[in-house]
């Protein structure tokens, strides 16, 4: 009896010396429970080498590099990873992320708990270089949320109005959640497949938060489970290009609710973000002196407004 088997699926965009961390950390994980099918990286085109000579990282593991000429995205190429597998699991694990013996055992032991039968998506505490746990448990974005968001109501008045990420919650329990954040997203092979893997709409951002709505409604459960934990840096890919990460955020926003809450739904959430939200994160900008944080908070809205007039009829078409 070898227990379930996993692949692991790592998509990389110039991560640097992150990525070859991670895979670097991934022999210490490997005890117990469940056998490694292989450990599959996705380089998006990156330009910094990052991708160069995994396999000095982890020698003797199964580590598969697949190379794309182009920047295809996060859910595209977490699809191309998870392609061909017949691993009982797919954990999806970001490159800024890393594993220790903590991790994976506890997980895999926490599954084969026959209560645990329904457990379709799975994620574990995230901690800092500090070891302090991370919120990154979420809420499924509602309309209301989401312009609550866009005015900043959620960090002013969090009783009111509460923000996406459970930042009330100290994730020192394991529950059921709405969400788990996608830099360790640990999923039923066979449920990923059924309901058609990530969204490849969604270029970046908003990926999670739409597979774990997809797993919910197939009727099986999301879960945060404490007694497992991985390093997770946080934004060790995005850090460089936050005006494009601004805007990659706020179209993936507008994608979720034309495709679940429909027109009315999108004209309200869609005027809050372009016509209130800059408004509202540049006068934090100022109010911080924060010149460069201004700058982009322009760059990306200026390029979410070049991009509206042809991304709107796919809006419209979106809960087709």
């Amino acid at each position: 009896m070898t227990g379930p088997s996993l692949r692991i699926v790592t998509v990389n965009w110039n991560a640097g010396d992150l990525l070859r961390d991670c895979v670097g950390s991934l022999p210490r994980a490997l005890t117990g429970g469940f056998t490694l099918e292989r450990m599959v990286v996705v380089d998006n085109a990156s330009a910094d080498g990052s991708a160069d000579a995994l396999e000095d990282a982890a020698p003797g593991l199964p580590v598969t590099m697949l190379r794309n000429p182009e920047n295809r995205g996060f859910a595209a190429a977490c699809n191309q990873g998870a392609a061909g597998s017949e691993a009982d699991w797919l954990l999806f694990l970001n490159p800024d992320t890393r594993l220790s013996a903590d991790s994976l055992a506890p997980a895999f032991a926490f599954l084969a708990n026959p209560t645990n039968g329904r457990v379709g998506a799975l994620g574990v505490r995230l901690v800092d270089e500090a070891g302090h746990t991370q919120r990154c448990c979420a809420r499924t974005p509602t309309p209301g949320r989401l312009v609550a968001q866009s005015l900043g109501l959620d960090r002013a008045l969090p009783g009111l109005f509460p923000p996406h990420f459970m930042t009330e919650w100290n994730h020192a329990d394991t529950r059921d959640v709405d969400q788990v954040m996608g830099a360790f997203l640990l999923v039923r092979r066979s449920l990923f497949e059924a309901v058609g893997g990530f969204d490849e709409r969604f270029f970046v951002y908003y990926d999670d938060v739409e597979l774990c709505l997809q797993v919910r409604r197939a009727g099986w459960r999301v879960v945060h489970f404490a007694g497992a934990e991985a390093y997770h840096r946080g934004g060790g890919t995005t850090d460089q290009v936050r005006g494009t990460r601004l805007f990659y955020g706020l179209r993936s926003r507008l994608q979720f609710v034309a495709k679940h809450h429909g027109p009315l739904a999108l004209l309200a959430v869609g005027a809050a973000t372009l016509l209130l939200e800059p408004m509202a994160r540049l006068a934090q900008a100022a109010l911080r002196r924060r010149p460069g944080d201004a700058a982009e908070v322009l760059r990306g809205f200026a390029r979410l407004w070049a991009d509206l007039p042809r991304r709107i009829p796919g809006l419209l078409r979106r809960r087709a």
